[in-house]
């Protein structure tokens, strides 16, 4: 298994989870492992161990793949232009599927958009549009959730329900196929329209001491019916687990 590959990670750090396993101190550098079932027929989950980068100052930030710069910064709302990694991706060597194998590979790609957050006593909202900047899907996505932690002494608990949209140029990127790969694999020509892909997400956060933190932390989507009716894909859903250890300054 090649763990240095992540096949499918459905934007996970591209809305807004990283940002939501961290916690808001200025300098904080670690370690961690991502966990993801891949969607395609005959992919492997994957492995990815990661570095673990966050700092939030008064103009910019860093979290995780995702950095921003804050347009509005206050105790209830933060808004910033921003620019995230999307570790999604299909890799032929990552299936063995012998049909698959003939299809064309997606690759990993970079987008930038506006996020948004609004902390209250009833919970935080946290919304990011992002469009992709390398040429590759040329599709958006818009992640929207709700979240509300619960502190239990040293350790926090946050649960969130959300979903992502989609674009159709973004589906029929990574679920598409085209008439020439059809040609060549065998498969059905496919055409994928946008799609809303809900979600629930759990966060867990323990802080060792003053300056340890351990963190845990899992997504769990539900396949909308245009990811699903893609012959590339034979899930209905899909797990996403994290897990780190960083250092605060």
């Amino acid at each position: 298994m090649n763990y240095f590959k992540l096949s499918a990670l459905t934007v996970l750090f591209s809305t807004g989870f990283a940002a939501s396993v961290v916690q808001a101190e200025p300098v904080s550098l670690g370690a961690s492992v991502v966990y993801s079932e891949s969607p395609y027929k005959g992919g492997d989950s994957r492995y990815l161990p990661l570095p673990l980068i966050n700092y939030d100052g008064d103009s910019f930030y860093i979290h995780g793949f995702q950095a921003g710069y804050y347009l509005w910064k206050d105790q209830e709302d933060q808004l910033s232009l921003t620019i995230l990694g999307s570790p999604q991706q299909f890799d032929t060597d990552d299936t063995d599927n012998k049909q698959l194998k003939q299809l064309d590979n997606r690759h990993m790609t970079a987008l930038a958009g506006a996020t948004w957050r609004h902390n209250a006593e009833w919970g935080t909202v946290r919304t990011t549009v992002a469009a992709d900047v390398l040429d590759n899907s040329n599709g958006y996505i818009w992640d929207l959730a709700y979240l509300y932690r619960f502190q239990f002494g040293q350790l926090s608990v946050t649960p969130g329900i959300g979903a992502v949209y989609s674009s159709e140029n973004q589906n029929d990127y990574y679920y598409g196929v085209s008439k020439r790969e059809s040609r060549r694999s065998g498969l059905a020509s496919y055409d994928a329209d946008d799609s809303w892909n809900p979600y629930l997400e759990l966060t867990t956060i323990y802080a060792i001491n003053e300056s340890w933190n351990a963190t845990l932390a899992g997504r769990y989507t539900r396949l909308s019916d245009e990811v699903k009716d893609s012959p590339m894909v034979d899930q209905s859903s899909q797990l996403t687990v994290w897990t780190g250890i960083s250092y605060t300054f």
